[in-house]
């Protein structure tokens, strides 16, 4: 009996090794899952700037187009990057990216209206008249609060309409730093919320708040709430395939530093909260150290930041052991163009191993 026990604790250590094995073998780095799941329409590259997302964004959005159908690339960063990624200009129309039959790309910059920033003489005669300033600063706050900007709104819709009517198999979308990409992809549901308060407080404060409306952009509430109206049905449609780990997903790009990793943390947080999938994640900028003939470090700065970066890798892996983790280098050269981009892509697929 004895023996017997002995020589089955080496067997049940041994299964769950394989067992340990077998799980991290079903995260591989690199993004293939990405490419692999045809399902997906929406798919999200965000992070702290400076990371690279533009690189990532529209080198995913190259490697898309050798397995889709039509592929459109999408900027929501007002400094509007990919641009000077394909050395290509485009606009807020999808254009097609020179060298590729399926893939397109277009800028768009949603602005956020502030209501702290209205002047007391843009908010009409009302407030100059019967001193009420404070009461309207504080209605168009709570307006501002529960809807998106009009601007804001009439370009996300704008853009969803299109992007419905053109029928691309996937959309990618190069977006803002974290905050600016948090509020885009709540704007849907802030949509919805933002109808059902535009009526309440227009049945509330009657004439004063058709008054108000003037200071941000509003000229005629009805018809503007007859536009917002229509495009309802996109935005719930948009609303439910955001959250639908089938059909969207987020990409997370940080860099091996305290502030990115603590960054990104919050990022994936906030959008597990708002149920939008994220299971890839890409650490950029990883350095090479340059050795001599002995193996030895030759440069002080290198082999410190080598070390660093070292660490919070270390770090990431501990905390997101059940992520897609993709290494990529940081090279001697800017990526700019369609070539160089076509050989960052590879990065993405083949993961780099930091030796």
């Amino acid at each position: 009996m004895d023996e017997s026990t002995e020589e089955e604790q080496p067997k049940s250590k041994l299964s769950q090794a394989s067992a340990e094995e077998e799980e991290l073998e079903s995260f591989p780095p690199g993004l293939d899952n990405v490419l692999e799941q045809k399902s997906l329409k929406w798919i999200f590259v965000g992070g702290k700037g400076g990371v690279g997302k533009t690189t990532c964004s529209c080198s995913l959005a190259v490697l898309l187009s050798k397995v889709r159908e039509n592929v459109l690339l999408i900027s929501t960063d007002p400094a509007h990057n990919i641009s000077d990624a394909f050395d290509q200009k485009f606009s807020k129309h999808p254009v097609q990216v020179s060298g590729y039959h399926n893939l397109y790309a277009m800028e768009i910059d949603p602005s956020v209206m502030d209501p702290n920033e209205i002047p007391n003489e843009a908010l009409g005669e009302a407030s100059s008249a019967t001193g009420l300033s404070g009461l309207a600063k504080e209605l168009l706050t709570e307006f501002s609060d529960s809807l998106p900007g009009i601007d804001e709104a009439k370009s996300f819709m704008h853009v969803m309409s299109l992007v419905q009517e053109l029928h691309f198999s996937v959309v990618v979308f190069d977006t803002a730093p974290t905050g600016h990409t948090l509020r885009f992809l709540s704007m849907p549901s802030l949509f919805q919320k933002g109808l059902g308060k535009f009526s309440q407080l227009k049945s509330q404060f009657g004439g004063l708040f058709n008054q108000l409306l003037p200071a941000i952009g509003v000229t005629d509430a009805g018809s503007i709430k007859g536009e917002l109206m229509d495009s309802l049905p996109i935005v719930e449609q948009i609303n439910e395939e955001f959250r639908d780990p089938d059909k969207a997903t987020f990409v997370c790009v940080c860099i091996a530093e305290f502030l990115s990793l603590f960054e990104s943390e919050r990022l994936i947080q906030e959008l597990t909260k708002l149920s939008i999938d994220v299971r890839n994640i890409i650490v950029n900028q990883l350095l090479i150290p340059i050795k001599d003939e002995h193996g030895k470090v030759t440069c002080k700065m290198c082999e410190s930041r080598y070390k660093l970066q070292t660490k919070y890798l270390d770090q990431i892996h501990d905390l997101y052991e059940d992520f897609h983790i993709t290494e990529c280098p940081l090279l001697p050269e800017e990526v700019r163009g369609t070539s160089k981009v076509e050989s960052f892509a590879k990065y993405l697929v083949n993961s780099f191993p930091p030796n």
